[in-house]
């Protein structure tokens, strides 16, 4: 088909499917990737796509070969996509002095910085030889400053903010693009246990068109909402004494198990 592709992971609910549900939406070719396969199949079902319109790969993002045989099937059933998007991630709360939270901040790692490096990594060098594609990463507003009781994620996204601005310097003269999306708070499942004020919480379809929107119009990087942006910015310039001052007492993300 003519129509462009688009190379989704974590597509089984929250960001993943809404910003899936954008670009079908626009008349893209979806090639969708999650652990629950089934729910995805369901969901694109139940959208009406004709079957030449999407396909469902099964990959988990923490296993690095899961997911690059996943990018590498994709491109011999449907062709090289012309935008991935690396959105699958975990958000879970550590505290450094329990030992099994070690494990959680590997685990986080894992999925959220070699998974996305292994998303990107099928698509990279044959993007460089079209000389055209683009590689979007979803980062969030945490990567501005750590948040009590949410170091592994913070760290994390800090992580994919500096991984894919290097990416994006080593793809530049080829001519793939590298996005970063900033995310604020959005309704997911990845929020919905939140025990702390969620300011500016947008909803996941409202955040997948200014996505969408941000995408096509080729920047670098985008904060969604922009209210979030203005506010992370702030409290990065704050010092550090009234920044620990202000979060004294917050909410922490729930640990495993919790």
């Amino acid at each position: 088909m003519s129509a462009p592709l688009v190379f989704i992971t974590g597509a089984s609910s929250g960001i993943g499917q809404a910003l899936a549900a954008r670009y079908a939406q626009a008349g893209w070719r979806l090639a969708l990737v999650a652990r629950r396969t089934a729910e995805v199949e369901a969901w694109a079902r139940a959208q009406a796509l004709t079957p030449e319109r999407w396909a469902v790969y099964a990959a988990d993002v923490q296993d690095v070969d899961s997911i690059v045989t996943a990018g590498r099937r994709c491109m011999a059933e449907l062709g090289l996509p012309d935008v991935v998007i690396a959105n699958a991630g975990i958000s879970i709360g550590i505290d450094t002095a329990e030992r099994g939270d070690l494990d959680v901040m590997r685990d986080t790692f894992a999925v959220n910085n070699t998974g996305l490096a292994a998303t990107f990594h099928p698509f990279v060098s044959a993007m460089r030889a079209r000389r055209t594609g683009c590689l979007v990463g979803i980062a969030s507003v945490a990567a501005i400053r750590g948040l009590p009781g949410h170091g592994a994620y913070c760290a994390s996204k800090a992580g994919v903010v500096a991984y894919c601005e290097s990416l994006r310097g080593e793809c530049r003269a080829s001519g793939v693009r590298v996005v970063t999306i900033v995310p604020g708070y959005i309704a997911t499942p990845l929020t919905a246990g939140n025990r702390y004020p969620m300011p500016f919480l947008m909803q996941p379809a409202d955040f997948a068109d200014r996505a969408f929107r941000v995408i096509q119009a080729g920047r670098s990087y985008g904060v969604i909402p922009w209210q979030m942006g203005v506010v992370a910015k702030l409290l990065r310039l704050l010092p550090n004494a009234l920044f620990d001052r202000l979060l004294a007492g917050r909410g922490r993300k729930k640990r495993r198990g919790e």
